[in-house]
């Protein structure tokens, strides 16, 4: 659904029943607390059945309520703070089971993004990838985990790869000095999406370099800088952003890496293991 969802209540208000009303105006006034209330929690605070939010998505076009606050997550999510965001998810934090609310919609948005994701574009990624000249990956604030993540196992595989931080004022673009036509740039970003993020994309790509994006949706800002688009299903956990649909596309991309690489990549890890054995790096477990 392309419109807003707010033009969407506002166009068939005159239509509405006095129950559709309440919710209507509800949401409308509300809308950033209304998109993480369950239907049940939604009638209550309106005044009406469960049953009858339910029918009042279906009837504005949505395929059901859940869908319906998806639209509204999707409106809201890169305009909230910290503090906003504990706010409008009270719901979910004074839940009794936490851990099957959180752990169950992160399953969610793994089964969402397996059945939106461009299998073309993750094609084309990994072929960037395997035939780059240098690998820069950058992901600022929450994203720099995925890219830490990313850049440990790229670095296994291949001879040139450079996680790009941003510790220092100043030292992003320093470290992207040296960026030219033959490398891939990797940008990292969810909502709210980091401005440095963009900006380094846009270099990237005015020095000729294929610019791949991580990022939740089309609409995303950081989606604009990329030639190659990856998209994977994110939201707000209370003041956490839940990165594991993320993650998930990240681990795919690695594995169909290796299986792509040049080289012997099982003599790498040979390599590896000797070196890691010789110098302690793993604690040995004595059966």
């Amino acid at each position: 659904m392309e419109e807003s969802i707010l033009t969407v209540l506002a166009d068939g208000a005159a239509s509405f029943s006095k129950g559709q009303r309440k919710i209507a105006q509800y949401i409308t006034a509300n809308y950033e607390k209304a998109a993480f209330m369950t239907a049940s929690r939604l009638g209550e605070m309106v005044g009406v059945s469960e049953s009858t939010v339910v029918r009042f998505a279906t009837e504005l076009g949505y395929d059901g309520y859940p869908e319906m606050r998806r639209a509204l997550q999707e409106m809201i999510k890169n305009s909230l703070t910290s503090v906003q965001r504990m706010e409008v998810s009270r719901d979910l934090i004074e839940s009794k089971d936490i851990l099957s609310a959180v752990l169950s919609a992160d399953i969610e948005k793994i089964r969402r993004t397996l059945e939106e994701v461009d299998k073309e574009s993750f094609g084309a990624a990994v072929d960037a990838l395997v035939s780059a000249d240098h690998i820069y990956v950058l992901g600022l604030r929450s994203s720099s985990a995925l890219a830490v993540f990313l850049g440990f196992y790229l670095n296994l595989m291949f001879p040139n790869v450079k996680v790009v931080s941003d510790s220092v004022s100043g030292e992003l673009f320093e470290h992207m000095l040296r960026v030219h036509k033959g490398d891939v740039f990797v940008g990292i970003s969810f909502p709210r999406y980091s401005r440095r993020t963009i900006k380094a994309m846009e270099y990237a790509r005015n020095q000729g370099a294929n610019v791949i994006c991580i990022t939740d949706a089309e609409t995303s800002l950081v989606a604009k800088q990329a030639m190659i688009r990856l998209y994977a299903k994110s939201s707000m956990v209370s003041f956490v952003d839940s990165l594991v649909a993320p993650l998930s596309l990240i681990n795919a991309l690695l594995v169909a890496a290796a299986g792509r690489a040049k080289g012997d990549i099982a003599k790498n890890f040979e390599k590896l293991e000797g070196i890691w054995s010789e110098y302690g790096v793993y604690e040995k477990n004595e059966l």
